[in-house]
């Protein structure tokens, strides 16, 4: 670190985290209701916490700060709610349709389904213009661009008020100058649109995939835009010596301007920190192999890291919408504290994906909500404090939590405390769903991981979940809600350059060629950085190929090494290319010929980082405990008494057995019977099955 002090910031739907660290180890965390209307607005008010246990005012702390980092879901948010920028596209005439048509594709689970409704266009039908261009599958041009289209196109977005222009022309990524001659007439007559260029922004094969991601990027560039602008306002303004730092999707961080021009990177901003976060609790117990898992106010994340590395997705649907540049995989469901709990028509109980979000949020908040929800559950079940969460400073209202859980209860003629319970199990079951979508459907044993916690609200069902999938080995950090922003400072700069390469490997040409193209997008990428104040030592560079056997569609995404390509190194990256084939579809064709599709270079700059925290000896454990408290673990609705312990009075060590309930300051770890919590120094909490 080279300043006093750390920022990250990881604004969700309920909650915005803030993770402060300085360069003595000492991490701390802070929560402040979001506040989606106005972004800027949740961060104010997540200084003045820090300022007040600080004892500095926010103009000092952000002065002093080395970097503050934001991870956010405005771009997800915007893509929910189809609330992007009015955007336009401009491709080759005859293609206009391409989006829509989906390469005939239709989502898993809803192939043969006649009434699943198509997706909702971000571009609408009559904001698509054709150009009478060609370049075909060679790199010749056929047919040159018509430039009086480009212009027509130019004057009706400027008529329908038009934000963002897309432009994506077939094989483009061979020969890009017809997409560069159309994107300076677009500059030319609407200077100050939002103008994304497609083999620019994904210069790979593929025309849907670099379509639909051009266009999604438009569309959330004027929002992103915007956000950024105001939170790059406000740190200046509080006094920041250096950029803001945006959380991207890739894993990585980016300053504010390759965010606007990189608006797709955004999507799945806050919980792409997760896997980072995990890998860096699980270290001192020597663990590789971790399911990181985050339960927030209105969503359940998910991610999977094997051996260390972190699955990331390329060319996929996210959203209903192909996205073709690198993400983070993560599996994200509607389950979160503030869930709402339902019954449909056949009478049968279910838990979301509404939310209460943060405004009016769950009845028990006392701000208006009326519905039943995961936290009210959790309430009526003993597990939360009644006298409130956030040390306090979140009051919670038991009564108004009973009396929405009588929705629940009165129509089924049970009990509130087995409507809350069946909340609670059903909630667990959707996010036990969702783990194995991560885990056994692809080829995992969820029993070689361990489970690690984040999100405030994941601890109250931490040990249940376990349970279910068969894990042991609960890893659940004091700092666990706000864990994706404790990610953010422990995280690179890292930012992914692309270029298409079809060709056989299987001569000299086709190794120089691919060299060629890595040296020139990897000069980009380092001027990139060193432009941001890193130095040559400080860089890192990551290959990979998509490659295939000939004759084959789809191609699979091989990491190589940063050596060069030649005849002598070509069987060691064509091993490299079966044996991953072999672990994602089962089989090789050694004796097939291998062909390269796109390459990629990752280019890291590498951020120091804050000295990991370390606990003292606390407090034995009848001094930490604060009394006890009815707590339900069982569907008859039975109350048990469990002790309730402070948290923040345990020290490395300390051992808790179940059933009981550890509260931390902005978290409450439930334990059920037969599990078993031990304090480690590094500052978790490992949860272990007592045999």
């Amino acid at each position: 670190m080279r300043s006093k002090y750390r920022l990250g910031i990881d604004a969700g739907g309920t909650f915005t985290d803030f993770v402060l660290a300085d360069r003595t180890g000492n991490v701390r965390l802070f929560k402040a209701l979001s506040t989606p209307t106005d972004p800027t607005k949740a961060i104010e008010n997540g200084l003045k916490l820090i300022a007040e246990e600080i004892g500095e005012d926010p103009s000092s702390i952000i002065s002093n700060c080395d970097l503050c980092i934001n991870g956010t879901t405005v771009g997800l948010n915007a893509l929910i709610q189809h609330k992007g920028g009015k955007t336009g596209l401009i491709c080759t005439a005859g293609h206009e349709d391409s989006i829509e048509i989906r390469l005939g594709h239709k989502e898993d689970g809803y192939r043969y389904d006649p009434e699943y409704p198509a997706a909702v266009m971000l571009v609408p039908r009559y904001l698509r213009r054709g150009i009478r261009e060609r370049v075909i599958s060679d790199g010749t041009v056929k047919m040159p661009m018509n430039e009086e289209d480009v212009r027509d196109a130019c004057r009706l977005f400027l008529k329908e008020g038009v934000e963002a222009v897309a432009i994506s022309f077939v094989w483009s990524v061979l020969d890009p100058a017809h997409e560069r001659r159309a994107a300076e007439l677009v500059r030319e007559m609407m200077p100050g649109v939002n103008l994304t260029v497609g083999s620019e922004l994904y210069p790979q094969i593929r025309e849907y995939t670099r379509t639909s991601t051009a266009i999604t990027n438009a569309y959330l560039a004027p929002i992103l835009k915007r956000y950024v602008t105001a939170v790059d306002a406000y740190f200046r303004a509080l006094g920041a010596k250096h950029p803001v730092r945006y959380f991207q999707s890739n894993g990585g961080l980016a300053i504010g301007q390759a965010m606007t021009d990189r608006s797709v990177y955004a999507i799945n901003s806050g919980p792409a920190s997760a896997p980072q976060a995990g890998l860096f609790v699980s270290a001192p117990f020597k663990k590789k192999n971790v399911i990181t898992v985050d339960m927030g106010g209105t969503s359940f994340d998910i991610t999977l890291t094997k051996d260390g590395l972190t699955n990331v997705n390329k060319n996929i649907d996210f959203l209903r919408y192909r996205i073709g540049v690198p993400m983070i995989q993560v599996e994200t469901l509607g389950a979160g504290g503030g869930s709402i709990g339902w019954i449909d028509a056949m009478g049968i109980l279910q838990v979301g994906p509404q939310s209460a979000g943060s405004d009016p949020g769950p009845a028990c908040y006392g701000q208006g909500g009326a519905e039943p929800t995961v936290s009210d559950a959790n309430l009526v079940l003993g597990y939360l404090n009644p006298d409130g969460l956030l040390g306090g400073r979140l009051p919670l209202d038991l009564e108004k939590a009973r009396k929405a859980m009588r929705k629940i209860a009165d129509p089924l003629g049970i009990s509130v405390e087995r409507a809350a319970y069946g909340i609670y199990t059903i909630v667990n079951n959707n996010m036990v769903n969702g783990i194995r979508r991560v885990s056994v459907e692809r080829g995992y044993d969820p029993r070689d991981f361990v489970l690690v916690g984040a999100g405030g609200a994941t601890a109250a069902h931490i040990t249940a979940l376990a349970r279910e999938m068969g894990i042991h080995t609960v890893i659940l950090p004091k700092l666990a809600s706000g864990l994706c922003a404790f990610g953010q400072i422990i995280s690179d700069v890292k930012y992914n350059y692309m270029a298409t390469a079809p060709l056989r490997l299987d001569n000299d040409k086709a190794y120089r060629r691919v060299n060629t193209l890595f040296r020139e997008i990897e000069v980009e990428g380092v001027k990139h950085l060193k432009a941001d104040g890193f130095k040559s030592a400080e860089i890192d560079v990551k290959r990979s190929l998509d490659m295939r056997y000939v004759g084959q569609v789809h191609e699979c995404t091989v990491e190589i090494g940063n050596f060069e390509i030649n005849a002598r190194t070509i069987e060691q990256v064509k091993e490299a290319f079966h044996k991953r084939h072999e672990e994602l579809y089962t089989y090789s064709e050694r004796h097939n010929a291998v062909e390269v599709v796109n390459i990629e270079s990752t280019l890291y700059g590498r951020v120091v980082k804050p000295k990991p925290p370390k606990l003292s000896k606390g407090a034995t454990l009848p001094k930490a405990l604060k009394g006890h408290r009815k707590a339900i673990f069982q569907a008859s609705g039975k109350a048990d008494k469990v002790p309730v312990y402070d948290g923040s009075k345990l020290g490395a060590g300390a051992i808790v057995k179940g059933p009981a309930i550890i509260e931390e300051v902005t978290t409450t770890i439930v334990i059920e019977p037969s599990w078993s919590a031990k304090l480690d120094a590094s500052g978790s909490y490992v949860i272990t099955l007592r045999k």
